[in-house]
This record gives C-alpha cells, structure tokens and sequence, in this order.
C-alpha cells in the first residue's frame, strides 16, 4: 500500500510542468483579456428585458468560458494520451489516483483562459449588472417609489437607462451594488485560484522523486524530443511518400532540398509497424531501469532497443 501510495503521488508531483507551461498560460491568459475586453466594447449588448437579462447575462460569462475550456483540453497531448490508452491498453495500468491526477492536470491548463474570462466578466461587472439587475428589490433601495406595477420589467432595464425619467436617479445605486458584488464574487474567485495554485505547488514540490535539476532536465528533454520528434515525422513521412511516388511512376519531380533530405537518410526505415508506434503511444509514468531514468515511452523502447532485450519489452512497454 506504501508503495502504491508514493507512485501516485510522483504521478501527481510530475505531470505538472514547469516555468515554460507558466509563461505560456500567461500568453493564453493575455489573449484572452484581450478578447473580452474586445468583447464588451463591440459586441455585448444588454436586452434590457425580463427574464432575457438573466440568460443573456449568464451566457455572456458561461459560454465563452465553456468554449475556452473545451479547446483548452483539445490542445492538450494528455487528452488524446489518455484516449489512446484506454483504446489500446483499456487503462489497466492506471489506478484511480493517477487517472484523477492526470484529468486534473488537463483540466488545470485548460482552465487558464476561462478562468480569465469569467473573473474579467465579474470585475469588470456588466454582465453581472445586465444578469440580474430584475431581481433587485425596489423596497431595499431608499426613495424607491412602491407605486410600480411591471417591478420585473421596470428594473431590468436599468442597465440600458430605459426606465422612466423619475427613476433614472436610482440607476447608479443598482448599478454601484450590483458591480460591488460581481466585483466580490470575481476577488473571491481570485483568491481561491492563487490559493489552489499555491497548494499544487507545494504538493508538487513537496511529493517530485526528482531533484530540481533533474526536474528542469526532464522538462527540457520532453520539450526537445517532442520537437525533434514532430520534425523527423514530418521528413519521414516525406521519404516515405517520395518513395511511394516514385515506386508508381518510376521518378519523383523533388526540388532541391527534397533531394538532399532523400540522400542524407537512404538508410531510413519504411513503414513502422502499428505495433511500435502503439509502445510509444499513451500515458507515461515515471519510470528507471537499474536506477537509470527512462523519461518518456520513447526513452523506454530505446533503451530496450539498444539493449536488444526484446523479452523484457514486451513484458514491460504496456506499463
């Protein structure tokens, strides 16, 4: 149980990623500020009606939020790791505790932009005031007069000042009390994600197998090998199609750096088989042979490779 324990938690500790992940969420959190402030000056636009306030409002903070976050979690490799895994491995490697810890992962960095935009939309406060400015009640506003029948439809439109001329002095104390609790509620929101932040950082400092410069270095090497990765995919699958247009026509038309691409790698392989491609493919956990590391599936199957120890990979490239 200890030891089952001490693995979710370098599960937990490795999956998030360092200052490179920051900087980047930075960016998303930048673009997305420029978004809704573009957003509010452009195209928001209060009906001023009952019961249409309340889902216009809503759905001007919830609804970009929710697209944010479902691309959020489309852009993220883990999402489509997790998929592949359960499709080829049925996920029965992975525990419950490391199958929450990554879908909190994902669910972390895909939170960035729409966590931005909602606490944009409570300080900012017009949504907020279009949202529920109907439900305000007339009586706990002084001077409020208690002769109006539509009270609903008269307060609603308070955020577009169509109300009578009598009652335009009142506009500015709903708008002032509505605004101080959309602006409470976004503060609140703040703090409670600096405070989630915070704790995730010391329970991933706190729980990391690795010291801190192997932590830097794994970061660095899972950044260069997806590079270098996604670049040599890209000339293989190239060759691959030289190949087989040549195969049919009996020549390839190539410009010049296509020619030598195709001279500089004529011991490349033909077609991989799915069987490899499905070792390298999936969720990874931290692993070491011998005390040796092995960061990424990529590193496992080389290192089994080099070592021609076909026995121990096919006991060992599921885990």
């Amino acid at each position: 149980m200890a030891a089952l324990i001490a693995e979710n938690f370098k599960f937990v500790s490795l999956f998030f990623k360092s200052k490179d992940v920051m900087m980047f969420n930075g960016l998303i959190a930048l673009g997305t500020v420029a978004g809704q402030t573009a957003y509010n000056v452009f195209a928001f636009h209060c009906p001023c009606s009952p019961a249409r306030n309340y889902l216009y409002g809503l759905a001007a903070m919830g609804v970009p939020a929710l697209v944010l976050f479902l691309v959020g979690v489309m852009l993220n490799h883990n999402t489509w790791d997790i998929l592949s895994e359960c499709r080829l491995k049925r996920c029965w490697k992975l525990s419950g505790v490391a199958m929450f810890a990554l879908l909190a992962t994902i669910g972390g960095r895909a939170a960035v932009a729409p966590l931005t935009w909602s606490v944009l939309s409570l300080l900012r406060g017009e949504a907020y005031v279009c949202a529920l400015s109907e439900f305000v009640d007339p009586a706990s506003i002084p001077g409020f007069p208690s002769n109006i029948s539509d009270v609903p439809g008269v307060m609603a439109g308070f955020p577009c000042k169509d109300v009578p001329e009598e009652l335009l002095q009142f506009r500015i104390v709903i708008e002032r009390r509505l605004k101080y609790e959309s602006q409470l509620l976004g503060w609140v929101l703040v703090g409670s994600v600096a405070l989630s932040v915070f704790l995730m950082l010391c329970l991933r400092h706190c729980c990391s197998p690795l010291g801190y410069q192997q932590e830097e270095y794994w970061s660095h090497f899972r950044s260069q090998e997806s590079r270098v990765f996604s670049r040599t995919m890209g000339a293989h699958a190239l060759i691959q199609a030289i190949r087989n247009v040549r195969s049919f026509f009996g020549f390839a038309a190539l410009d010049k750096d296509e020619q030598e691409l195709l001279e500089n790698t004529a011991d490349a392989k033909g077609q991989i088989p799915s069987l490899e491609w499905n070792r390298i493919t999936g969720v990874y956990l931290y692993r070491e042979n011998q005390g040796v590391p092995l960061y990424s599936r990529l590193h496992k199957w080389s290192n089994y490779t080099e070592h021609n120890n076909i026995e121990a990979m096919e006991k060992d490239m599921n885990c």
